[in-house]
């Protein structure tokens, strides 16, 4: 097998991942499960855990969960390491169970943001929990992140705290909050946390482990890419690039004449001055001074270079601060709590600086005057390379959740299960990362826009585990992909290009001509993923990034071929340009085009399939005809949705800054830059629900009322082309797949009957 070839040429000015040495707690050896309580710490022969993980999720031992990685990695580096999930965090002592940490805590609210893992598009509580045994709901406390920190501190206060996880990196400057609907401090201040990690944190705390352990105070670790933390001044030797306002178009007031008298400037003014008289006795005096002798003489101007400034080489070049010592300011807390022209700005900027090889650091004041302190945050790490990225995957994962979890028959199902591991049971993850810049997604701010790809070996190789030691497995594997399945080995085909782009996306508003498109690396490992013994079906469950798919038709016809199992979940988000232009995604015409070939191979294949194409309501940007027109298109081509994306505003996406600002941060962000219509209100962003769900009948009444308002009323009739009819039914049967966590559309009307919808509880089983 030909060597792997990373598909990135990103410089990877960075130390190895395996190039440490090994801490002295290797000669331990490798745990079977990172040990959650002191009893598995003896059986391991510890007498203490160097580093201790807290986690919202419960512990399940595999790839995917990000506490896993991160202590798997860190017991690779020689460190004993060891978890409490799901800690009771009424107070500190659950914290002590594993006794004091003699390097630093590690804290994350888990794989999801804890708020949105807690509520829904709507606000509502959710009753489940994925990340939970028994799907059980109120395992984490709201705002985890912060919370598991204090409680650290109270057990330990002298131990340093790493927060890292999606909830750190997605607040790691001030925030736009959907759940309390205001502006929050960056959470390295709330949480009061040494060091913040956000994005892929492999290198990070690697590093800063190894400092810790070295006897590195933790305030002087302060040059790690991917960190945040709090400074209360700029250090000597940087250079401070002021971003803390906008430009300001409009009516710009005349200078006043410096050469005028006091008097003529009031005259000129139409006013008079009080005190004329001295102000020409100030004028003679000044004019008697100007006549002397030394009236004329000639002084010499002298420019000082800045001798912390490095000269450029060349005629004609513009001296710019090197990159690598050059600190952006952005608005101050204060600032974009009460502007929200300025938030947005913040969030450009922010957005703007996302690239390892040409990013700056960041830095936001939060406080006035003695108590004022930055935020200060360190360009993003560097990507992995394939040959760590393989390391990850390769580590000695026991692929299953904690035995502490396992029913009395010692397995995980029933009152045991936990959906997510379910989910991803029988999946293989096979990149990291998305270029492709969705403006309601936090994947990019997560992993970064560079691909980082595992090699087709060690893809295979998980395979083989599964097949070999997962137990339940029944020869298919549930997914083959990642944040995005055909985003394998892609990217730019420059090395130059790639370390100097500032583009968000790159592939909106079209495909970036230096993006590679060749999906024949991955048609190539479908095909011997499924050759492989023992292996029945390979599905994918990643969601497609349909707009590449099309430049390979190979790659179509492989999926549609052997890779789809009846069905294929594919995100066009909406069909008019409006709301697709907000969140830079394609036109719908190419989904069409999509649609074309999978029809097209799956006639071929002798297979009747089906493409489930997923729509977001009320997102930024979306006017209620647009979404009237997406009614139209859905009933037009036969589609009805069960389940209801509503854009749900996490913090830091620029959809967000959208939501909370009305202001475009995808363009320059002026005091008189372009309004975004904003989807805001119970009432229409039910409307927009409404109009997804337009064969829904509970729905019919309130679209009635929109649409006649909205001068449509010739779309109401029994007709095949009209949208609803003019009849209501007396009753629907209709269960949502998520009844437990949907709420009621309003309460019953005069005269309604009522349903499972409107007010009556569930059916109860015969």
């Amino acid at each position: 097998m030909n060597a792997f070839v990373d598909v990135s040429f990103f410089p990877r000015e960075a130390k190895p991942l395996n190039s440490y040495r090994k801490f002295w707690a290797a000669r331990f050896g490798t745990a079977p499960f990172l040990p959650m309580s002191q009893a598995e710490m003896a059986q391991l022969g510890w007498d203490s855990c160097d580093i201790i993980l807290v986690t919202g999720d419960a512990y399940v031992d595999h790839p995917s969960f990000g506490m896993a990685v991160i202590g798997r990695m860190l017991e690779a580096q020689g460190f004993r390491v060891g978890i409490i999930a799901q800690p009771d965090w009424q107070s500190a002592e659950p914290f002590k169970a594993l006794g004091k940490p003699n390097l630093f805590w590690g804290v994350t609210a888990g794989n999801m943001d804890s708020m949105i893992n807690r509520y829904t598009a709507d606000r509502k509580i959710r009753s489940d929990d994925a990340y939970t045994p028994g799907d059980v709901g109120g395992k984490r406390p709201d705002r985890a992140a912060i919370v598991y920190s204090q409680r650290c501190r109270e057990a330990y206060p002298d131990v340093p705290i790493v927060l890292g996880g999606i909830e750190g990196s997605l607040r790691r400057i001030a925030h736009y909050d959907y759940w309390s609907d205001k502006v929050r401090r960056s959470i390295v201040v709330d949480s009061k946390c040494d060091l913040l990690l956000y994005g892929n944190a492999e290198r990070a705390v690697v590093e800063i482990a190894h400092r810790l352990a070295a006897k590195v105070p933790v305030q002087e670790i302060t040059d790690v890419r991917g960190t945040a933390f709090v400074r209360r001044q700029t250090p000597e030797g940087w250079f401070e690039i002021d971003s803390t306002s906008v430009d300001t178009p409009g009516h710009i007031e005349a200078h006043v004449n410096p050469y005028l008298m006091i008097s003529e400037q009031a005259k000129s003014n139409g006013a008079t001055c009080a005190r004329e008289d001295e102000a020409q006795a100030v004028a003679d005096s000044q004019n008697a001074v100007a006549t002397g002798p030394k009236a004329f003489s000639e002084q010499t101007l002298q420019f000082v270079s800045n001798p912390n400034m490095p000269a450029l080489k060349g005629k004609g070049l513009h001296k710019v601060p090197p990159r690598d010592r050059s600190v952006i300011r952005l608005p101050s807390f204060e600032q974009v709590k009460s502007d929200p022209v300025l938030y947005a700005h913040a969030n450009r900027v922010l957005h703007l600086e996302t690239n390892p090889g040409n990013a700056r650091c960041l830095v936001q004041a939060h406080g006035e005057d003695h108590t004022a302190r930055d935020v200060w945050i360190t360009p993003p790490p560097i990507p992995l390379t394939t040959a760590e990225m393989d390391a990850v995957f390769d580590l000695p994962y026991a692929r299953s959740p904690h035995p502490s979890y396992a029913d009395e028959n010692g397995s995980h199902d029933g009152a045991t299960k936990i959906p997510a591991w379910e989910m991803i049971r029988f999946s293989v993850n096979i990149m990291r990362g998305c270029f492709g810049g969705c403006t309601f997604c936090s994947i990019t701010e997560h992993e970064g826009r560079i691909i980082q790809s595992r090699s087709e070996a060690s893809v295979l190789r998980e395979i083989e585990e599964i097949r070999d030691k997962v137990k339940g497995f029944t020869g298919v594997i549930s997914d083959l992909g990642g944040p995005t399945a055909n985003m394998y080995r892609l990217g730019c085909k420059s090395p130059e290009i790639e370390a100097a782009c500032r583009k968000p996306s790159c592939v909106f508003p079209g495909i970036c001509s230096n993006l590679t498109t060749d999906h024949g690396p991955l048609v190539q490992m479908y095909r011997k993923a499924r050759s492989l013994k023992g292996i029945k079906k390979i599905l994918i469950g990643s969601g497609l990034r349909y707009d590449l798919a099309v430049q390979s038709p190979e790659y179509v016809k492989e999926l549609v071929t052997h890779h789809v199992g009846g069905y294929l979940k594919i995100a066009p988000e909406h069909t008019e340009t409006g709301p697709l232009s907000k969140m830079m995604k394609p036109g719908i015409g190419t989904y069409d085009r999509f649609k074309s070939m999978f029809d097209k191979f799956s006639a071929e294949a002798g297979k009747k399939q089906f493409l489930v194409p997923y729509f977001i309501a009320a997102h930024p940007g979306t006017s209620d005809e647009d979404m009237m027109n997406l009614a139209m298109w859905l009933k037009k081509n036969g589609f009805r949705a069960d389940q209801v994306q509503t854009f749900y505003p996490s913090p830091m996406a620029s959809a967000t800054a959208m939501y909370h600002t009305t202001r475009n941060p995808l363009r320059k962000v002026t005091r008189d830059s372009e309004k975004v219509d904003v989807v805001k209100g119970e009432k229409r962003r039910r409307l927009h629900k409404a109009f997804l769900r337009y064969h829904d009948a509970n729905h019919w009444p309130l679209l009635r009322e929109a649409l006649k308002a909205m001068g449509r009323a010739d779309l109401i009739g029994n007709g095949k082309h009209h949208l609803i009819p003019t009849w209501q039914p007396l009753s629907d049967d209709y269960q949502s797949a998520r009844r437990k966590n949907s709420t009621p559309s309003g309460s019953p009307r005069k005269g309604q009957v009522l349903t499972q919808h409107t007010g009556l509880p569930p059916r109860k089983k015969r």
